[in-house]
């Protein structure tokens, strides 16, 4: 019993201390919008025309983005570079962005309405 009780005394110790090592996250990256405002020249070819289509390697309809929250244009973007979500076009622009330029552009499109 003495065994067990010092085992359990051991674990809950262990947790405690690497527990908040283990839960924080990495702080976000913070976008700035004059910066993202730089680095969309390569995203309004489609997404800043109204109704555009593209019509490769399919027909498919380009989201806007204009107005759509920060975090989801981020994820999106991520997604796009690890190969999670695949669209050609997007996935060799996700594939050139840093972490920072993913925020900058994802803080520019969040900003308009």
């Amino acid at each position: 019993m003495l065994d067990r009780g010092l085992g359990a005394a051991v674990v809950a110790a262990s947790c405690l201390l690497a527990g908040p090592a283990l839960a924080a996250d990495p702080p976000a990256v913070q976008g700035n919008v004059q910066a993202g405002a730089q680095k969309v020249s390569m995203c309004i070819g489609c997404h800043g025309i109204p109704g555009y289509k593209a019509a490769y390697p399919e027909l498919y309809h380009v989201p806007m983005i204009a107005g759509q929250n920060a975090p989801y244009i981020v994820a999106a973007l991520k997604e796009y570079a690890s190969g999670a979500r695949s669209f050609p076009t997007m996935d060799a622009i996700a594939r050139s962005l840093s972490e920072q330029d993913m925020a900058d552009v994802a803080a520019y499109y969040s900003s308009l309405k």
